[in-house]
């Protein structure tokens, strides 16, 4: 069963190729519900390749398809390499995928470009497989490029609005610098190696001397960065969302942004094997970028942009688990996260197609009542991603949690401050948007129940700070108006539902998302399903043990589950019960993201700039002008001696006989001294 393994991404790649030569003509649904099929095949594909990997006794198979590069004694093949690792990620790429080009059928109907739109997606799933399924680091690097590519496409679909084009530029651009770091770390595993395949050179990776590891990893680890949007290279991901939803469940749940957490796992032993303080780096990298993430998403009004920010931060705890070396645990939240967060965002989407393509979430509302499919789909969305138990995200969250208290308990710390923060975040947006009263007709609301909607700058405008009258009076004509324009919605405008075709996909990850935890329960060590599919991955890397006992493991639970518990409850005390203020909450540097964005923005405009065309310059007038001045001097040379060359015999017989004068002259000289 295994032999079918060439055709999970192959069926992806008809789709592709069938909807650009006959999509339009297949037109509206026909095109969306052909490259389902697809990818749904490629699911079922992936679950009986799977199931034929279970009875392998090495559980590892490669499949070569032809020599791709033979070039002296360097080859490389292009093919695809099945274990444990590269099973699971098949298994939910896939899945979620299939589910993701369901819901986008209803999500896009009507667009004059529909049937493009799933070509991209069919490329971005087959990309996605090359990625996790290449037996060698140059397949996964096709993959990597593939999915950047397609991504370009997607975030800036809808290009004729300018800030879409611009963050499908951001995302290819910011994404470039970690693409460089892939390939400096890919051609210093074949200078070192002499091969790119993962099944020969991951096991010699144990003899490698300590620096050459710590290069390759360091580099590959750039890349990572850069794929996985963690600090400083996260700022392209928020943008992220100006694409259709359903691209942002698929970017940020199951493809693209879980490549670089793939990519560190699958190179565990050169990690092993690296310095000490790489791993450690790899640690700290992740909590601080799961932190960072989790305040700015506090103070997000966009209801795509809070869950972006949330991915970041999600991020930022698998690449604390890769660097506590708790590989698996990585891998356990990223299925988990893939359930939970594509949950979450095509359920914004939902919300979003109800509320006429409105985002602004103070100007939504009791929306439960007239979404209720979408509601609650959402709850078990929200639940799992604060961490309440027993949704799936409590698990894979606290395996993580529980590994950084073993290493570090600072790692510890700040993993569960972000935790807190990610119960708050979710719990505002929950209530802000499901609870409530409505806010898309601003003249019928009651000004205590409205959430605050301007911020510090926009209440100095209407109050003046040193009149206490005048300032209360400014603070409720400012939370009365809603932040964002809605005169586009009728007088007599109603949320709605969405479609059955978006509903079922929501309805079906819920249930993935409430019960995705069993893969893996904490306790009992019988239970650890997962880990021990996934150990004999790890082997090499040596992964890190557990010292805890059971009792510590079960207190690190219930402080888990009570500091989620605590951030949800504090998120109903300020924006459901409105006992506490929420506008000291929301700073503008938390809702401006720290200004990391716009000090890179300015850098790069000013000089980032100036030392760019520094550079060009340098190329231009000393690297190029070198190389021109050497061409320009042998002209001038070849010039000047063409006059030799006039074609005149007696010239050239007075010529020689000068020389031979000149010549017998010096030699009569010589003799004589």
């Amino acid at each position: 069963m295994v032999d079918l393994i060439w055709l999970v991404p192959a069926l992806p790649l008809v789709g592709f190729a069938v909807l650009l030569v006959a999509g339009r003509r297949m037109g509206e649904p026909a095109a969306g519900w052909f490259a389902t099929a697809m990818v749904g095949a490629s699911f079922l594909t992936a679950v009986v390749a799977f199931i034929g990997l279970g009875g392998l006794e090495e559980q590892v198979f490669v499949q070569t398809l032809f020599t791709w590069m033979p070039t002296g004694d360097i080859s490389i093949d292009a093919g695809f390499y099945l274990d444990p690792l590269s099973g699971v990620m098949i298994l939910f790429v896939t899945g979620v995928a299939t589910l993701i080009h369901m819901y986008s059928i209803g999500y896009m109907h009507g667009d004059p470009n529909f049937s493009k739109f799933f070509l991209y997606l069919n490329l971005f799933v087959f990309s996605m497989l090359v990625l996790v399924l290449g037996d060698n680091l140059l397949m996964t690097f096709l993959g990597w490029e593939g999915v950047g590519a397609c991504s370009y496409f997607l975030i800036s679909f809808w290009f004729t609005k300018p800030a879409n084009a611009s963050a499908g530029k951001k995302a290819f651009v910011t994404n470039r610098i970690g693409d460089w770091g892939f390939m400096v770390g890919m051609f210093m595993v074949l200078f070192t190696f002499g091969t790119l395949s993962y099944s020969e050179f991951l096991p010699l990776a144990p003899g490698l001397a300590t620096t050459t590891a710590t290069f390759i990893a360091v580099m590959l680890l750039i890349g990572a960065i850069g794929k996985s949007a963690q600090m400083p290279l996260f700022v392209w991901l928020p943008d992220a969302m100006a694409g259709p939803t359903p691209v942002s469940a698929l970017i940020h749940a199951a493809t693209m942004v879980t490549a670089g957490v793939y990519l560190l796992a699958r190179i565990n032993p050169v990690l092993a094997v690296s310095a000490d303080w790489v791993l450690p780096l790899i640690a700290w990298i992740g909590a601080i970028t799961a932190f960072v993430a989790a305040t700015i998403a506090v103070a997000q009004n966009d209801i795509k942009k809070v869950l972006a920010f949330s991915t970041v931060s999600q991020l930022g705890y698998m690449f604390l688990a890769i660097g506590v070396g708790a590989y698996w645990a990585a891998i356990f939240h990223m299925i988990t996260h893939a359930f939970f967060k594509a949950l979450l965002f095509l359920c914004a989407g939902s919300v979003i197609h109800g509320m006429h393509e409105h985002q602004d979430m103070r100007v939504m509302g009791a929306l439960k009542k007239f979404l209720p499919i979408t509601f609650g789909a959402y709850i078990v969305g929200w639940l799992s991603l604060a961490g309440v138990p027993p949704f799936s995200g409590f698990f894979s969250k606290d395996e993580i949690l529980a590994y950084a208290f073993d290493v570090n308990p600072v790692l510890w710390f700040i993993g569960l401050a972000a935790a807190g923060l990610t119960a708050f975040y979710m719990g505002r947006q929950a209530f802000t948007v499901f609870w409530g009263t409505p806010h898309w007709h601003p003249e019928e609301e009651s000004v205590e129940e409205v959430p605050p909607a301007v911020t510090g700058t926009e209440a100095e405008v209407l109050a003046d700070a040193d009149d206490p009258a005048a300032t209360s009076a400014a603070t409720v004509v400012a939370t009365a108006q809603p932040a964002v324009d809605v005169s586009d919605l009728p007088d007599d405008f109603e949320p709605h539902e969405s479609p059955w075709t978006m509903t079922v996909p929501l309805v079906v990850l819920a249930v993935a998302a409430a019960f995705g935890g069993l893969l893996n329960i904490p306790l009992p060590s019988s239970l650890h399903f997962l880990e021990r599919w996934l150990s004999p991955v790890f082997e090499l890397g040596g992964p890190t043990k557990l010292s805890l006992s059971d009792g510590s493991i079960l207190l690190l639970l219930s402080v888990s589950a009570l500091v989620a518990i605590g951030g949800t409850l504090a998120a109903a005390a300020v924006y459901l019960w409105h006992k506490v203020p929420s506008a000291p909450l929301e700073p503008a540097v938390l809702a401006n993201g720290w200004y990391i964005d716009s000090s890179i923005t300015a850098f790069m405009g000013g000089p980032g700039t100036a030392g760019f065309q520094a550079t060009a310059d340098v190329d231009t007038k000393v690297v190029d002008g070198a190389v021109l001045g050497v061409g320009a001097g042998v002209g001038r040379l070849a010039q000047a001696s063409r006059y030799l060359q006039s074609g005149h015999v007696r010239r050239y017989a007075l010529s020689v006989g000068v020389g031979t004068v000149v010549i017998l002259g010096f030699m009569f000289t010589r003799v004589v001294i």
